[in-house]
């Protein structure tokens, strides 16, 4: 696990309330971030001009998009965004995702609540959860549920106004309501205009409803032992029966909240801060590994809002105004959710070294090992053999060709990089100049991002490519190519760098807007701090992510693209991303023994989870059942890297997920690149005995190679247990 910030903490809360001046007004986005320093040449078959003296030439460059295509699988965005928005980019992989596909009304988990739109209302749970073995998930009810009971089209559908990176503001037009879904709010807040007649309604019954002398507040007790509390910015009459709540005509903001565990020490700090909102919310990059949320807010005194577990690892208080709430919780399938009051939070990871080489070092005496090992697999390039065309596994097969050429430079022995460079080149400039007959990279204009040409007309290649699903992973892989042969090719990197740029940029892009043709970041959550995988695609559980090691090779791949063309930018984000890639890897998917954020019964069997989603846990694979325990190993590793160092830097935890993982090895069909995976890890606290399995393997996974697995084992420390997990330069800054 990487090192804990230590941190001082105030648990008494001493701020006033302060009236705001400034009047309501609907929330403002800024405006588009600079696109990458890219020089886009005039056609793409035509190399780059040199570059002149920079700043004019960078703001009068396009970025280079790949050939337009009109895709068949796409689902209309036009349904559900509003039309101010459809000239832009759209996100592909949000946490509301759910709120614009197909019928528009699977929940989405928007912590501490699942919300669920459907036909001109919305429905708040406040969810429990089921757990076993196998899975954890939590259970949609619909505690409450709220509309407009003069609302003259109750057909109608919701429309999404705005978004940012932590909030979205989903509007029901006819019912003449606004929420501003903001992700960690305690409150659900609306804005009602125009008389709005309001019913709440519930599966439940309604036991108790009370409200204070000047009614704006309401307290609702319902039969499954919930408390909810209703406020307004002005006095609103209500009445009820058993399980309905009415008002007469309203304008104004309507927070309602739930009482966790009904404590009335949670309900005064719900009074005390119910009237400072937060209509949206940005993520900001404000240095390399640090990060600052900032919200904007309405209505007057201090603003509270609930972190998660991850949040308070790397929450920095000497660097923001910040007050946590310790006993003020709510429960979540991410682990418990604390209050923190303050307008905006900085987030700091420990630095993370982004090296094309091992961070170690290979022993000097297992040169001639691996060297007899690479001189093999490097004569097996050849690209006339390669047979398939799909992004996923074509990337897998470059990515791999690619450590071979970085191992050779470790070990300085150049002889071979001649022909790995012939043999990139001539695997990757197809896809790049658009002549690989079988498959290549397309533009769709509709959503903002790159497809495949088998992709766009088949919703089911590519692993769903086409339909936005696991661009990382796949990119990922050909960013890794790239960014190795521009390192060894300085002049062929410059001919493409207006094609590697758009790569990257695809699911890496900061910019928002009309000026972007990619969204931003299109997988990456920056509230959740990792990735998302799952596309246009409607799940009743909202996003997920299988595989977080290729998540991680990713972002440190468009890091050392960075490095590879001297883009400082480039590389601190990619850093920076990488970096809460892997905090969210080890707190979320690698579960210690003694680990207690989720149910003892679902730790207990599992040591890694397969599939994680929004508001699942799954110990089964996308391709593999829960037992197939080698392949949960394998996908959460994969590819073997230098970054893979500081993934698994916990030795404690290696050694635990291996014991758990080797009776699997018994199972008659365990396919042999599994099994290399296994002792590749099992390599870091036993390195003898791994490489005498890793020798009598007798195949690898189609991104592996006995070259690589040589260079991890003969590239393991004396002392794991340091290795990898910070930057040199961290033991001389105090």
């Amino acid at each position: 696990m990487l090192k804990k910030l230590r941190r001082r903490v105030k648990t008494i809360i001493t701020k006033s309330f302060k009236k705001r001046r400034k009047p309501y007004n609907p929330p403002v986005y800024p405006g588009p971030s600079p696109p990458p320093p890219s020089e886009s040449p005039p056609s793409p078959a035509m190399p780059p001009p040199p570059p002149p003296p920079a700043e004019s030439q960078r703001r009068s460059s396009r970025p280079f998009l790949f050939p337009k295509t009109r895709s068949t699988v796409l689902p209309d965005p036009s349904i559900f965004f509003s039309p101010h928005l459809l000239s832009s980019p759209l996100p592909t992989n949000s946490f509301f995702q759910n709120f614009v596909l197909k019928n528009g009304d699977q929940p989405e988990y928007i912590h501490p609540y699942l919300i669920k739109s459907s036909l001109s209302s919305l429905s708040l749970c406040y969810p429990t959860r089921f757990s076993n073995s196998a899975f954890t998930y939590q259970i949609f009810n619909p505690d409450l549920t709220i509309s407009a009971s003069n609302n003259t089209n109750p057909n109608s559908t919701h429309i999404i106004s705005s978004f940012s990176d932590l909030s979205v503001t989903l509007d029901l037009p006819s019912s003449n309501l606004r929420f501003f879904l903001v992700r960690g709010s305690p409150y659900l807040t609306c804005a009602a205009t125009g008389g709005v007649s309001l019913s709440i309604s519930t599966i439940h019954a309604i036991l108790q409803f009370s409200s204070n002398s000047s009614q704006t507040k309401y307290t609702i007790t319902l039969n499954n032992y919930q408390t909810w509390i209703l406020y307004t910015s002005s006095p609103i009459q209500m009445t009820h029966d058993v399980s309905s709540i009415t008002s007469g005509g309203f304008s104004g903001i309507i927070r309602i909240a739930i009482l966790p565990d009904s404590d009335p020490r949670s309900e005064t700090t719900l009074d005390r801060f119910s009237s400072c909102y937060p209509v949206s919310g940005d993520a900001v990059f404000t240095k390399p590994f640090s990060m600052e949320y900032k919200w904007e807010k309405k209505g007057w005194g201090d603003l509270l809002m609930l972190a998660h577990p991850l949040h308070f690892r790397l929450l920095s208080s000497s660097d923001c105004e910040i007050v946590v709430l310790e006993d003020f919780k709510y429960k979540s399938i991410d682990g418990e959710l604390a209050g923190v009051v303050g307008d905006s939070w900085v987030l700091k990871s420990d630095p993370v070294s982004i090296t094309w080489h091992s961070i170690r070092g290979v022993k000097e005496q297992s040169y001639p090992d691996i060297i007899n090992s690479l001189s093999k697999d490097v004569e097996a390039l050849n690209s006339a053999t390669i047979s398939t065309s799909s992004s996923y596994f074509y990337g897998k097969l470059i990515a791999r060709a690619a450590r071979l050429a970085l191992i050779a430079e470790e070990l300085c022995y150049f002889d071979v990089i001649p022909a790995v460079r012939t043999f990139l080149k001539g695997t990757i400039e197809p896809w790049l100049d658009g002549t690989f007959g079988a498959n290549g990279f397309l533009y769709d204009g509709k959503w903002g991002g790159i497809v495949t040409k088998q992709g766009s007309l088949d919703s089911g290649a590519d692993f769903g490519f086409g339909i936005y699903n696991d661009h990382h992973y796949h990119l990922g892989y050909f960013l890794y190519a790239i960014a190795v042969l521009a390192k060894i090719d300085p002049a062929w990197g410059r001919k493409y760098r207006p094609q590697a740029y758009s790569v990257m940029a695809d699911f890496m892009n900061l910019g928002r807007g009309e000026n972007s043709t990619y969204p931003r970041l299109r997988c990456f959550d920056l509230w959740k701090l990792h990735s998302w995988a799952g596309g246009l695609t409607e799940f009743g559980d909202g996003r997920n992510q299988e595989s977080t090691s290729e998540a991680v090779n990713a972002y440190y791949s468009a890091a050392l693209m960075g490095l590879a063309y001297g883009d400082t930018h480039l590389v601190a984000i990619g850093s920076t991303l990488s970096a809460m890639e892997i905090h969210s890897a080890q707190t979320w998917w690698h579960l210690r023994e003694e680990d207690t954020l989720y149910p003892e019964d679902f730790t207990r069997e599992n040591r890694v989870v397969g599939v994680l989603w929004a508001n699942k846990r799954d110990s089964g694979l996308w391709f593999a059942p829960p037992d197939w325990r080698e392949c949960r190993l394998g996908i959460q590793l994969l590819p073997l890297l230098p970054i893979t160092e500081v993934l698994f830097s916990e030795i404690g935890f290696v050694r635990e997920l291996v014991n758990w993982t080797l009776p699997a090895l018994e199972r008659e069909g365990v396919g042999e690149g599994w099994k290399g995976f296994v002792h590749a890890l099992e390599g870091v606290y036993d390195n003898e005995v791994a490489l005498s399995k890793i020798r009598n393997l007798n195949g690898f996974d189609d991104g592996n190679s006995l070259t690589n697995l040589l260079w991890w084992i003969h590239s393991r420390g004396d002392e794991e247990e340091e290795g990898g997990k910070f930057c040199w330069f961290g033991h001389y800054c105090h």
